[in-house]
């Protein structure tokens, strides 16, 4: 049975470089089902330049990434986790991130995120890229 994870955004940013851990662990084995709120893709689009400065790669690359990116997450629009908001902003460390922790709270799962200032709260477990590999026996 896959494991269901809330992937934050520095983790979907990380899926543009080729050769990334992220993406090998997204595409290349069957252990998850993932899921971000709708505003991550707002929020890849708003650092297209730095992605494809980043990544080596052009505009028309960028969004053929973003579509692929779309087989692998489901991108959840915010009226599916809405009434969880209030208990988010309460427990998220960063409100940058209280949609990632409402959408975890709705779905009763941890969020995949290598930021570390998210483990400051107890209510919705943080599991770091190297905590999966560690997981899944994947080095």
């Amino acid at each position: 049975m896959p494991l269901k994870l809330v992937v934050d955004a520095n983790i979907l940013f990380s899926f543009f470089k080729q050769d990334s851990t992220t993406r090998k662990l997204i595409t290349k084995f069957e252990f998850f089902e993932l899921y971000s709120p709708q505003l991550a893709i707002e929020e890849l689009k708003k650092y297209r330049n730095l992605i494809c400065e980043k990544a080596h790669i052009h505009e028309k690359e960028f969004e053929e990434i973003v579509e692929y990116l779309r087989i692998f997450v489901n991108f959840v629009p915010e009226d599916f986790f809405k009434e969880f908001l209030h208990e988010a902003k309460e427990i998220s460390p960063d409100m940058d991130d209280v949609a990632y922790f409402a959408l975890a709270l709705k779905l009763g799962c941890a969020i995949w995120s290598n930021d570390k200032r998210l483990k400051q709260q107890r209510k919705v477990k943080i599991i770091s890229t190297k905590e999966l590999m560690e997981m899944f026996s994947i080095l």
